[in-house]
């Protein structure tokens, strides 16, 4: 069935240890994805993630709550509760990492869309608006990392 889920793997020349660390803590996701994270890096612990517009100066704060912790395998959190409630149907990413010969592999997965109660319209917007976002951030990751470890 359609818009189920968002799956992306990407090959990033670092150590699992290095890519964990900077898809699970605030200080290196604020440099490829939001504007900020704010969250502590636990099981349970609530946050958020702010984009700014920079024509406008707006921003756009995302309620999330991190899911698992298990360095340097799996990072996931929950995020887009309806209204900031984090009680509520949400979806959850998961990155997944598999060291390799040349570094690690990275999987993200985003689930939980047809849970979400959106009509169909509303749905398919949201489905695309996600892929849009991971295919142009993702790759950001990856020039990070390389930034961060000093690789070309």
């Amino acid at each position: 069935m359609a818009h189920g889920s968002i799956e992306r793997d990407i090959h990033v020349e670092a150590s699992p240890e290095v890519v964990f660390e900077v898809v699970s803590r605030p200080e290196h996701i604020r440099e490829w994805w939001p504007d900020d994270a704010r969250f502590e890096p636990a099981p349970g612990a609530p946050g958020e993630l702010v984009w700014r517009d920079a024509g406008t100066g707006d921003t756009m704060t995302v309620a999330m709550a991190v899911v698992e912790v298990d360095p340097p395998r799996r990072f996931s959190f929950r995020w887009c509760f309806p209204e900031g409630d984090r009680s509520r149907e949400s979806l959850l990413v998961t990155f997944d990492l598999l060291p390799t010969a040349s570094g690690t592999h990275l999987r993200m997965t985003e689930t939980g869309f047809r849970e979400m109660g959106w009509e169909p319209a509303v749905l398919e917007e949201q489905y695309d608006e996600h892929v849009t976002g991971w295919d142009h951030y993702l790759p950001l990751l990856g020039a990070y990392v390389a930034r961060l470890v000093g690789t070309p």
